[in-house]
């Protein structure tokens, strides 16, 4: 198959999950009731935290972080994949593509380095709980965020500029509901070694080197908490990380799930239905998970519903 030069390129088309008519009706009302529960979930953790004095605490600065970051994350897919069936469409421009891949990658990465800096505050909350204050300043917080960020946009930005460098064939069907970076560099024609090369090489640094870090941080929580001697005390130090060791869970077996899956079939629908659980189930349970396992922010919504009515 002859490649396609980069100036002729216009459009990708996204396969998703179903071409039957029947089927699109409840795939878009299941994916807009989705996308809307994601949003407003984690709209409200935003307004609660910041509208509550007591909860002005690093632990909640991050979780409103990282619900910012996971209704960022949903927006990046959804609203595009809602508008295809919409329109009966499943055209994405190659430049929207470009886009929804540079996004897509960023907020991933970003919602990954976010759940590691949540385990490094509960590890010092719990390990050295006299020198919390001191060691998880604001200055230290927002650095924190800070370099998540940034790492998070040189990273996406680079991954963007060398698929820029690819030259695709005619068939430019991408077995997704969404432009996944791996999927699209399998459409190329030229040689993709070094894209290759760069996936593997930051996902060892901005994946597994995360997850090694968060998996240090829990070793030494259990270890901190086993010794304590009441086990009333042991509850409570355990139940103060226990949402986020949720989150982690969910988050990193659903990545893992979607690339063993990916690895195994060549379904573009079974890829596209395990996509869904990192790209919209996870972001949308999480509000959930941290406002029914956590009486501050239970009260905090409650006061700032009261406040509204």
């Amino acid at each position: 198959m002859e490649p396609r030069n980069d100036t002729r390129i216009s459009e990708f088309f996204l396969l998703g999950f179903s071409d039957a008519p029947a089927l699109q009706s409840l795939i878009f009302g299941l994916f807009l009731s989705m996308y809307l529960i994601s949003v407003l979930g984690n709209l409200l953790i935003i307004l609660a935290v910041s509208s509550d004095s007591h909860l002005h605490t690093p632990m909640y600065f991050f979780l409103s972080n990282l619900s910012f970051v996971d209704i960022c994350f949903t927006s990046t897919t959804i609203p595009k994949m809602l508008w295809n069936i919409q329109s009966k469409n499943k055209v994405i421009t190659y430049e929207g593509c470009i886009t929804q891949m540079y996004f897509f990658v960023l907020f991933a990465v970003l919602d990954d380095l976010l759940l590691t800096v949540m385990a490094y505050d509960r590890f010092v909350a719990i390990c050295h709980p006299l020198h919390y204050t001191v060691i998880m300043n604001p200055r230290l917080c927002g650095l924190l965020v800070l370099v998540s960020w940034i790492l998070s946009v040189l990273n996406s930005l680079l991954q963007s500029l060398i698929v820029l460098d690819l030259t695709f064939c005619e068939d430019l069907e991408i077995p997704q509901f969404f432009c996944e970076l791996n999927q699209v560099i399998q459409l190329a024609c030229s040689d993709t070694f070094l894209n290759n090369m760069m996936i593997y090489f930051t996902s060892l640094l901005l994946a597994i080197g995360p997850l090694a870090g968060i998996l240090y941080s829990y070793s030494k929580i259990i270890s901190s908490i086993c010794r304590i001697a009441s086990a009333q005390e042991m509850y409570k130090a355990f139940s103060t990380c226990a949402s986020h060791l949720l989150v982690v869970s969910l988050f990193y077996c659903t990545s893992l799930g979607v690339y063993l899956s990916s690895a195994v079939t060549h379904s573009s629908h079974s890829s596209a239905a395990a996509s869904v659980m990192y790209t919209v189930v996870t972001p949308m349970l999480n509000p959930f998970i941290y406002s029914l396992r956590n009486k501050d922010i239970t009260r905090a919504l409650k006061a700032f519903m009261g406040q509204q009515l």
